[in-house]
């Protein structure tokens, strides 16, 4: 029964919230049709059609469920606007495939929400890691042949080293990752990505092939399982719940960026945050001007968005995001908000 009054409070709450929001924009050139192509992302169809990308879900008349597990589009198909009875804006798939001798053997493959190749190395080799996440992992305790610093081809003594586990990543922490909001607290570490190992016989310690080596690897370092994240399914949507966090780093050990840079954010699963969630960015700025008494004065000036995040990985108090869109220039403790 509590439950169920929950479930119930939560719809009304979401209800509220919907129908507060305003009335679904078209871009200026939004097409009636548009037949994707290989490339695409949702995003950049998104964009085509609303000035609001964000609120793909809604055009498409998605609901929760569907938003995780969305409906997948394919190059070749058409993707149609057109009108419900009150006159609102929807968007449908045609059935009927253009020119499906140039798409036939791409259609296999759904388009992806953003460009995989510019996430792809903070899937398959995450370049943050969480406080205390390496402080247990397996350790080279030794290398061979009296060497310091360890290459391709390389053998090394790693102990507590899981006898199943064949692949490994190697690290080590690099600057803690603190959090604007206070100083003192480490969310996390900038890792350093080292390379790749392979286990060729178990024991304590247990002998390592160094199999890949993007830097200089040596005693100490840690090692993790090569366990590739499982890539969820999701379109670009705004969370329903207020977001008021900040850019803690700009990957790449710059303090700015702009469109298409990689950024980690201080909240995380923890915080509600989820693969998919739309975020703006917004900067508080102060101008210092001269009063009457011609002394200086700093002025607040309102918080103003400039650009738009999009959340591609969660961990527990850190996301990575990309950045979307960006009228600017971007800034190490920009703020994060609900667009």
């Amino acid at each position: 029964m509590i439950r169920t009054m929950s479930a119930l409070i939560l719809a009304a709450v979401t209800t509220l919230c919907s129908a507060a929001e305003q009335p679904i924009q078209l871009a200026d050139s939004a097409p009636t049709r548009y037949t994707v192509v290989p490339g695409d992302t949702l995003w950049g169809i998104a964009a085509k059609f609303l000035k609001e990308p964000w609120r793909w879900p809604e055009i498409w008349r998605m609901n929760q469920t569907q938003i995780k597990n969305p409906h997948k589009i394919y190059p070749g198909e058409t993707v149609l606007l057109d009108r419900d009875a009150n006159g609102n804006p929807l968007l449908r798939v045609s059935n009927i495939r253009l020119h499906p001798q140039i798409y036939s053997e791409q259609n296999t493959t759904a388009i992806p929400p953003i460009p995989p190749n510019v996430i792809e190395p903070f899937i398959s080799a995450p370049l943050i890691v969480e406080v205390n996440e390496l402080d247990t992992a397996p350790r080279i305790v030794a290398t061979a042949q009296d060497r310091v610093f360890l290459g391709s081809g390389d053998t090394a003594y790693v102990d507590d080293a899981d006898p199943a586990q064949k692949q490994w990543q190697i690290y080590r922490n690099g600057k803690p990752l603190l959090d604007p909001e206070d100083p003192k607290q480490v969310l996390g570490y900038e890792a350093f990505y080292l390379g790749t190992a392979t286990q060729v016989r178990p024991g304590q310690p247990a002998t390592f092939e160094i199999v890949t080596a993007k830097q200089e690897i040596g005693r100490g370092d840690r090692l993790v399982p090569a366990a590739r994240p499982a890539l969820v399914e999701y379109v670009p949507h705004k969370p329903d719940f207020r977001v008021d966090g900040r850019v803690i780093s700009v990957y790449g050990g710059v303090g700015t960026g702009g469109s298409g840079s990689i950024v980690s954010l201080n909240r995380g699963s923890k915080d509600g945050l989820e693969i998919g969630h739309v975020l703006a960015l917004e900067r508080n700025r102060a101008v210092v001007q001269r009063d009457e008494q011609d002394k200086k004065v700093t002025v607040q000036i309102p918080s103003e968005r400039f650009g738009l995040a999009f959340v591609f990985r969660t961990f527990e108090r850190i996301s990575y995001a990309l950045v979307v869109q960006s009228q600017g220039t971007l800034e190490v403790n920009d703020f994060v908000r609900t667009p």
